[in-house]
This record gives structure tokens, sequence and C-alpha cells, in this order.
């Protein structure tokens, strides 16, 4: 029920998908537990993974909807709740650069700017990841507060000027593109739209965490924009937002069982090998009872969050379940792997 990375099998149908998952694992066990924990204590950007998912054109095969990529490429619930999994055994960090891409792929994926999709899907072939600039220091993810603003730019028609600030934005360092959540002062509508992190109106002001992830506080400082950068503008733009956010926060539960399983495994191990009291310690009833309790709510997470993924595979306008499964998984898994840790 676990995942092993010994003995795991991949619930993927196909080659291609199963391969992912297998390199994954193998890259990660050949850098090891004790380089895995240098590299977070030491907050060394994991410029290695990121070359390697590159390398196998990971992030291109599970993130790109079929039609725009490479023949394996397709957008696949269940095999992305399976990678996610396995970036959580191994490290946040990991997870989080994967979580973040699909943050700001979301809004890209969901806009009918078929320019951009096509030129989004080379950039993940070239190994490229994404930023989702939604949050704001003073407002956090409220939408309706949101101060980034897009102003008409007298110079012609259809351009404009982007200005204002985000905060708490993971990837922004060196997303490709950050889908960027924002009013246009003319209309009073919401609007997203695509910017290059690396571009000379993007001020990339400072990383607001202190670890390997780089969390980004950015300003657009009357970034030019054009129609073809407009992703959505409207209703579509709000529910593009809300909806990016159902299908990506999904994967905090995945995550979280992730790392439950893991820390499962490096607990029982370092208690079998403890004596206390001329006992193992593993045979102290109260240890015993503490063990059964993690290993139970872990398994009914992992549990739940799979009948939630079905949920969300089969989610259309009639098929509305996962409206519940899905907060649930976001919230009550993951709050339930706070438990297990304990």
């Amino acid at each position: 029920m676990l995942l092993n990375p010994h003995t795991f099998k991949s619930g993927s149908a196909d080659e291609k998908s199963r391969a992912i998952m297998l390199k994954t694992i193998q890259f990660f066990e050949t850098r090891g537990k004790k380089k895995l924990k240098h590299d977070d204590h030491e907050r060394v950007w994991y410029a290695d993974f990121l070359a390697f998912q590159k390398q196998e054109q990971i992030f291109a095969t599970l993130m790109t909807p079929a039609g725009y990529g490479a023949p394996a490429a397709h957008w696949d619930t269940w095999r992305n709740c399976e990678f996610s999994e396995i970036l959580g055994f191994y490290g946040l960090s990991y997870w989080y650069t994967w979580q973040v891409s699909m943050l700001g792929l979301g809004p890209i994926w969901m806009s009918k700017n078929e320019a951009i999709k096509n030129r989004t899907a080379k950039l993940l072939q070239e190994g490229g990841i994404f930023a989702f600039g939604l949050s704001e220091k003073e407002h956090g993810a409220d939408l309706y507060s949101s101060e980034m603003k897009l102003s008409p730019d007298p110079a012609g028609p259809g351009m404009y000027k982007a200005h204002g600030r985000k905060y708490y934005i993971g990837n922004a360092n060196k997303a490709a593109l950050v889908s960027t959540f924002a009013k246009n002062t003319q209309t009073g509508e919401y609007v997203f739209f695509a910017v290059d992190s690396q571009h000379e109106k993007f001020d990339c002001i400072q990383s607001v965490v202190n670890s390997q992830n780089y969390v980004a506080e950015y300003e657009l400082r009357d970034y030019p924009i054009t129609q073809a950068d407009i992703l959505s503008e409207g209703r579509a733009a709000w529910d593009s937002s809300l909806n990016t956010i159902n299908v990506c926060k999904f994967n905090l539960g995945w995550a979280s069982i992730g790392i439950c399983t893991h820390s499962l495994y490096e607990s029982i191990n370092h208690a079998s090998a403890r004596r206390l009291f001329d006992h193992q310690v593993t045979d102290f009833p109260h240890i015993q009872q503490l063990f059964v309790d993690a290993y139970t709510r872990l398994v009914a997470m992992k549990l739940f969050a799979r009948r939630a993924t079905d949920y969300m595979r089969s989610a259309s306008v009639d098929d509305r379940r996962y409206l519940l499964f899905n907060p649930m998984v976001k919230m009550k898994v993951t709050t339930q792997g706070e438990e297990v840790i304990n």
C-alpha cells in the first residue's frame, strides 16, 4: 500500500509513464540521503534535479495536454499524483518546483490563446519551469483586493503596461513564464497575462524564505504587454485562477503522503535499532500503539486521496463530486499528515 522505492511498481499503464517514475526514484536513490539532507540544510538550488527532468522530458510529458507536445505528453491526474507522492517522499523542495510550475501552467492551458500554449509546450520541452503570480504581500490570495494593474499604453491599441508587486511566488526567479493576475484599469475587469522572469522590466526583488526553494517577491515596472500575452479576461480570468487552485492544491495531499511514508520508515528503522531498559524500543506497548496509529492514519490518507483522484478525473458539468473531495484532500489529508509526523 505504501510507496517503497525498492519494490515500486507504477500504477500507470504505459511504458513512458512507468519509466518516468522509476528513473526519478533512481535519480534520488543514486544521490542518497546524505546529499539530499546536505542540499536541504545548505539551501542549494536544485539545478541538478531540473537538469534531470529536462533530460528525461518529465515536466514536458506530465504537464503538457495532449496535442501540444510530444506524442507521450498528456495531462493524467493519476500519474501526476503518483509523481507528486514520489517527489514528496524524497524532499518537499523537489515537489515544490513541480507544484508551482503546475500552478503557473494552469491559466495558460485554460486560456484560448493558442499561440502562447504552443510556445509553452516548447518551453517545457526546453526544461522550463513556471510560476503563478497570484498572491500579494498585503492581501495574500484575496483576489478581490489585487493591486497589480494592467493599464493601456498610449503607444497604440492592444498595448499595455503592467505595474505592481507580487509576493510569495515560487519559481519566479527562473520561470520561463509567470502567469500573473491583475486588474485592467480601463475596464475594471480581472485579467491574466504571461510575463518572462528574465525581462528587464521584471524585477525579482528577493526570496522571502530561507530554504532550497526560491519564493519570490517580484515587481513589474511598466512591463510591456500586448494582446499576444493576454491569457484570459473578466470571468474567464477569475475562473481560471480558482480552477487552477482546485487542480493543483489537490497535490498537497499527495506530497503529505510521500513525506509521511518516508518519515514512518525512518522512525521505525531508528526505533527498532535502539535498546532502552533492556528492551527494544519497538517492544514498548505505547511505542507500538504510536506506530500503529501513524500507519493506520497514513493508509487512510492514501485510500481517501486515491478515491478523490477518481472524482477529479471524472469531473464534468454533471459530475461535481470533486468539489467535496478536492478540498478534503487539500485540507484533511494534510492535517492528518501532521498527526502522523507528530
